[in-house]
């Protein structure tokens, strides 16, 4: 299967970079904060307020990290919506026939947990991930009026 390949800016922050090795066609999406899928619950729609901003100011979001950004706030709410139930449940159930079994809700939780780590260390935003890279961060202050 091998490594996967990095963007030429992650290799430029990394201190990676081979001229050999870049490719001078890399798509360079427009920066900036994608429309909010109509889909996500509350939970997930307050994520992706969260999550929009803090990837927006380090510049790695664009228009086509909709749909990934997307599906990690839907883990984030399935993860939160898991552990309040089993805050509630408890993480173990008692069979009919007595025996004492894990409660599903500990199957989403950890499945949901293992799903958002992937998406966030696409996203730059796991401390191992993040030392990796070097995001410039904007030197524009936002007055409000750069959406009109």
């Amino acid at each position: 299967m091998g490594r996967k390949h990095l963007p030429t800016n992650t290799k430029v922050a990394k201190r990676t970079i081979r001229p050999d090795r870049v490719n001078k066609d890399e798509p360079k999406p427009e920066l900036k904060i994608p429309l909010m899928p109509r889909h996500l619950d509350i939970e997930a729609s307050a994520e992706w307020d969260r999550m929009s901003k803090e990837l927006h100011k380090l510049g790695l979001l664009s228009e086509l990290d909709s749909t990934e950004l997307a599906a990690y706030c839907v883990c984030y709410s399935r993860w939160v919506d898991a552990e309040t139930q089993m805050a509630e449940k408890g993480i173990v159930n008692t069979t009919t026939n007595g025996n004492i079994i894990q409660s599903p809700l500990v199957g989403i939780s950890n499945q949901s947990m293992i799903l958002m780590h992937k998406f966030l260390t696409e996203f730059g935003m796991t401390p191992a991930s993040r030392a990796r890279v070097s995001a410039k961060k904007s030197n524009k202050k936002d007055d409000g009026w750069g959406d009109f």
